[in-house]
């Protein structure tokens, strides 16, 4: 693995995520999910250009416009560049909460194998953060949320069947259907 290009996207994309913080926890840098996301990529095997992707995923998304697509291509690749804007969701600001992740789930359609892959790590590694985060502060965590806990859980589980039916030999797939499953089970109140 090309332990060069690995630390090239590690230092875009803490200068692009500097300051940012995870939702709700102050005290956590936003780069330790986009570290994490890369983690759980190696793990299962995935190429360099998915973990290299993985590390820069949200760095379109969540940069303000200071950094699009074209520029991941110049310093990372096309392939890398292609994984990023799969999984960047379009018209962030413009959208509602709703219609963003109506569009996101319905994009899933449209993936290959390494973008579901990317994809798939970004939310196991959200829903796992989510369910640590719910046994650490309790219900006061949905409200962290730009949408309440009862359409957060849907949207998760509508994610769980739609990469099921979109490909079934995902080998994070069962990760994050037990996520999931650990989600829908939770009490009304903790």
């Amino acid at each position: 693995m090309g332990i060069i290009i690995l630390q090239k996207a590690i230092r875009f994309a803490t200068a692009v995520h500097v300051g940012q913080t995870r939702k709700g926890k102050s005290e956590v840098p936003y780069i330790t999910h986009p570290l994490a996301v890369a983690l759980i990529l190696a793990r299962v095997g995935a190429s360099e250009d998915v973990i290299t992707a993985g590390i820069l995923h949200d760095t379109v998304e969540d940069s303000h416009g200071k950094v699009a697509v074209a520029d991941i291509s110049r310093e990372f690749g096309d392939a890398v560049a292609k994984l990023v804007d799969y999984v960047t969701e379009k018209d962030h600001d413009l959208l509602s909460w709703e219609e963003r992740k109506s569009t996101a789930r319905a994009h899933i359609a449209d993936m290959s194998h390494d973008a579901l892959l990317l994809k798939s790590a970004d939310i196991l590694y959200n829903l796992r953060d989510l369910l640590a985060d719910l046994e650490e502060t309790g219900e006061e965590v949905w409200l962290r949320f730009n949408a309440p806990k009862e359409k957060q859980i849907e949207h998760h589980m509508k994610l769980a069947v739609v990469l099921s039916k979109v490909w079934p030999e995902n080998p994070l797939l069962s990760e994050v259907q037990t996520a999931v499953g650990w989600l829908k089970s939770l009490p009304t109140s903790l």
